[in-house]
């Protein structure tokens, strides 16, 4: 298939795809006319690296991942480097998930002693029924 067909199939610009090629993600073969051609080995990887990104590993992190498939594995978590990917994202998420409990509890903890030092609007009048 072509450029634009992997574009199509996978949801990812053309533009997108030939920046996989120039960072060495992707590796495109040339017909005799030049046009880039891919298959779908191509397509599965595509796919991998959107799965991957979409939760939370740049374009470099997917590297391990694309090697793993490139290497014949059917999924690209079947090696050891991918899972160590896995183990390193995972610890950063639970420290950035540590973090934002503890400015979660600051804030509430600002927000319960705001409520207490809060005292009754004076200007505030009670409805009273209209004459």
């Amino acid at each position: 298939m072509r450029i634009g067909e992997l574009a199509q199939r996978t949801g990812v610009t053309t533009r997108a795809l030939r920046f996989y090629e120039d960072q060495g993600l992707l590796q495109a073969r040339r017909s005799a006319n030049g046009y880039r051609e891919y298959d779908e080995d191509d397509l599965h990887l595509v796919r991998e690296i959107q799965t991957l990104q979409t939760v939370g590993l740049t374009l470099e992190e997917t590297r391990p991942f694309v090697e793993c498939l490139r290497s014949g594995h059917e999924t690209g978590d079947s090696c050891a480097n991918s899972i160590e990917v896995y183990r390193r994202k995972l610890e950063e998420a639970d420290a950035l998930l540590a973090r934002l409990g503890g400015i979660r509890g600051e804030l509430a903890a600002k927000l319960a002693a705001a409520l207490d030092r809060q005292a009754p609007d004076p200007c505030v009048v009670p409805d009273s029924p209209r004459p």
